[in-house]
């Protein structure tokens, strides 16, 4: 994840100790290092459920309406998330499928915190009612992701469901009326990147305060998507965008929290513009960009699947590190014999092509392989989203 607003405008965010390994000292940008937990802990991505009420013509687990085979329990999935608690991992995200599907859910969410996890929910919203929002604030969850990818038609047209844009835009105000912390997540391609800007007025106009730009992956039903994926072009207008709203939002008063995902890239490009605009804020930015280390599947963030599988993270299904029914996860993911996990480790030296002579690797960590491998069959080939050109990366 990039941090737009942290990186460009120098708002301290809650999330920062986790992406950077430090907290703010105050809105100006200045910030005081702190350490990361020892061995620096996995994000675990739990997708509890295949099942769902939508079909997102994007979704990177292939979703359907019947539940997918082997799920865990609520005894195994108990025991997971003790296993992660007492791993030291500082997030569990329950996702899907639509987790709301899940009868246990808000009881597993419960139980997460109880054991000391933070305990996010992923989801599409609209299934929550009034009623769903209390249940959610009382089970306790730090966060919830409500998935749009337009306004009305727009998104419902993606979702597949005639009025899911009225449901889930209820949902979050359902949320926000109980408490619970919401935030918006959109997925860029050709059909929607016209919309960002409407997303943005959205977000000033219901006081969102946090919304996620996702990049594509080609993952899923997204793997049928590659025609819709967009041009680097269009990828540099869409960033300026955001970058712009998110500056204007903040000059307007509200610090809505705004970052963009799955494209490492962003980091850089950021980076750039800022020399040119702000040369003070653009060494912090450096600085932070540096000490998050870029993408960090199979070190910072980690995949379980409904049957309890063990992936490097939630794009890369077809590698399997084990299962927690057969193994706990922290023995897992500590596994050095583990010939993937290895390498994502220490991939510096298993890139290729353009990644070994980019100056900004040490910030991008080589961006997202599962794209790569998508889009090449080598997953140490170029990531076809990074969208730098050869001057910009030239050391």
């Amino acid at each position: 994840m990039i941090g737009i607003s942290r990186l460009y405008c120098g708002t301290i965010e809650p999330s920062d100790l986790l992406r950077y390994g430090r907290t703010g000292a105050g809105p100006t940008g200045a910030h005081a290092p702190q350490a990361l937990p020892q061995g620096r802990r996995p994000i675990v991505v739990w997708n509890c459920t295949r099942r769902c009420n939508l079909c997102c013509v994007h979704c990177y687990s292939a979703s359907t309406g019947a539940a997918g085979e082997d799920e865990l329990t609520t005894d195994e999935a108990r025991k997971m998330i003790d296993d992660l608690a007492g791993f030291g991992a500082p997030v569990i995200l329950f996702s899907g499928g639509e987790p709301l599907l899940r009868g246990d859910v808000l009881e597993l969410a419960a139980h997460a915190r109880a054991a000391g996890l933070r305990a996010v929910l992923s989801t599409n919203g609209t299934l929550i009612t009034a009623d769903l929002a209390d249940r959610l604030a009382r089970a306790g969850l730090n966060y919830v992701g409500v998935s749009l990818d337009g306004i009305g038609r727009a998104n419902d047209g993606f979702r597949g469901m005639d009025g899911a844009f009225d449901l889930a835009l209820a949902g979050m105000r359902n949320c926000r009326q109980a408490g619970v912390k919401v935030g918006l997540r959109l997925t860029m391609t050709r059909h929607n990147v016209g919309q960002i800007a409407a997303v943005f007025d959205l977000v000033g106009r219901e006081a969102i305060p946090r919304v996620c730009f996702y990049h594509l992956v080609h993952a899923g039903r997204g793997g049928a998507l590659r025609q819709a994926a967009l041009t680097h072009r269009w990828t540099r207008d869409a960033v300026d965008l955001i970058i712009d709203r998110t500056a204007a939002l903040h000059a307007a008063g509200l610090k809505a929290e705004v970052l963009t995902v799955d494209n490492h890239a962003d980091g850089p490009y950021l980076y750039l513009r800022l020399t040119r605009r702000n040369p003070p804020r653009a060494e912090q930015c450096l600085d932070l960009l540096r000490a998050n280390g870029g993408n960090s599947s199979g070190i910072a963030i980690g995949c379980v699947s409904w049957n309890g599988d063990v992936h490097p993270d939630q794009f890369w299904r077809q590698h399997v590190l084990g299962n927690v029914r057969e193994r706990p996860f922290s023995r897992i993911w500590a596994d050095e014999g583990q010939p993937l996990l290895a390498m994502l480790r220490d991939r510096k030296k298993h890139l290729k092509c353009r990644c070994t002579r980019c100056r900004w690797l040490d910030v991008c960590n080589g961006n997202l392989r599962a794209r790569a491998e998508a889009e090449t069959g080598d997953m140490w080939g170029d990531d076809p989203a990074c969208y730098l050109s050869d001057e910009e990366i030239a050391g």
